[in-house]
């Protein structure tokens, strides 16, 4: 293992080998689903004879979340004590074992069970490269690699989602095959990840740091909005408008594109803005969207709409990660990061459950207006209460 000690202001002697793995980690954590959402109708139809299959089908791409959101916390600890260098080799290696499990499981219970599985991969890696980040980076560095973090998981999205498409139009099953990225990854792991000395047992610990529970409920709700765009637009754009998944791919792929761009304003709005206030703007940007999607008549016109999604969702991720590592202490990273992932994908876990009542009443595209309408007025409510009770404190 290649073990180094950095110092806060010696990120220089980070290598960009080591740089550039750190971003690989955090393509395969934040883009794992994307690869099979454009199959998600097919999978539908394979599956018609299946009870619920509808919603059973959307679940296959946050039942992940279920593990993540409950055992996140727990990982952390484990993860702590196994280290990150080795943590990340063997999730990696399981990560290709059930992300790929799709392309020859016959039952659909046998599918959502590797999905579960998957799960405790996805969060494994996505603890290891939040705490990295936090333990090389400070300040507006942090901001900016986060940001370039963030692009780069974008890209990366835009190369899932449109070769899960295509795949997916061929057979639904080969794009499953995508996760098997998983063991690619493994050797750049072991040959340039270097990872700080791991905290020594003696240091005291707290298991939960209680100032972070505002911005875990934030990253909760976050996501809760955000994973309409992954969980009901495929749907809309291939069952609903006819398109291909191609075509659906294509759609997603240009708004990962935008998300990266957000992500690489968030280092200059941070200049100008509190991480509150940028929360409140992404939030709008989405609702916005929401709205135009709801609009739409052409399906050519999702190539606009969609990407005004993707830019405020890349906005608030960079936002709410850079923000926990603002308040976390540096010996709590890898536990406040857990708390994070479990706070993030339990919010990807129940979109789809808490919306499918409203998507059934008002219709998937509908849906959007009222869930965009709903969205603005409630930032219109916050930020009203926040000018109230500064104006006050003014006076």
């Amino acid at each position: 293992m290649k073990q180094e000690v950095f110092s806060e202001n010696d990120l220089h002697k980070i290598s960009k080998l080591t740089k550039f793995t750190l971003l690989l980690i955090a393509m395969t954590t934040m883009m794992s689903n994307v690869a099979i959402i454009t199959a998600l109708p097919h999978l539908q139809e394979s599956f018609s004879h299946v009870d619920n299959i509808e919603l059973l089908s959307r679940l296959m791409i946050t039942l992940p979340s279920l593990s993540i959101a409950f055992l996140a916390p727990l990982l952390g600890h484990v993860i702590h004590k196994v280290g990150k260098y080795h943590s990340a080799i063997v999730a990696l290696f399981l990560f290709g074992v059930f992300g790929s499990a799709g392309a020859y499981l016959e039952s659909i219970d046998m599918i959502l069970l590797s999905r579960l599985l998957f799960g405790v991969t996805i969060a494994v890696l996505m603890i290891v490269s939040t705490s990295l980040v936090g333990d090389y980076f400070k300040g507006e560095a942090r901001g900016k690699f986060m940001g370039m973090q963030s692009a780069f998981v974008s890209l990366g999205g835009i190369v899932f989602v449109l070769g899960g498409g295509i795949l997916s139009d061929i057979n639904w099953r080969y794009s499953f095959g995508i996760y098997l990225i998983g063991f690619i990854l493994i050797p750049f792991v072991i040959k340039f990840l270097c990872v700080k000395t791991e905290i020594s047992d003696d240091e005291v610990e707290a298991d939960f740091n209680s100032s972070l529970i505002g911005i875990y409920l934030l990253a909760f709700l976050l996501m809760i909005v955000f994973y309409i765009l992954p969980t009901q637009m495929p749907f809309l754009i291939v069952s609903h408008f006819g398109a291909s998944s191609t075509v659906a791919g294509g759609i997603i792929a240009l708004a990962f594109l935008s998300n990266g761009i957000g992500a690489l304003s968030f280092s200059k709005l941070k200049k100008s803005f509190s991480f509150e206030t940028i929360y409140i703007i992404g939030m709008l940007i989405i609702g916005i969207g929401f709205i135009l999607i709801g609009l739409v008549r052409d399906v050519n016109l999702f190539f606009l709409t969609a990407p005004i999604l993707g830019f405020g969702g890349g906005v608030l991720m960079t936002n709410i990660s850079v923000w926990m590592l603002s308040k976390a202490h540096h010996s709590k990273r890898v536990k406040s990061s857990g708390y994070l992932t479990s706070s993030l994908f339990l919010g990807q876990f129940f979109s789809p459950i808490l919306f499918h009542p409203f998507v059934s009443y008002f219709g998937i595209q509908d849906f959007f207006i009222v869930s965009g309408i709903f969205l603005a007025i409630v930032v219109g409510v916050v930020t009203m209460l926040r000018y109230n009770v500064a104006f006050k404190l003014r006076q």
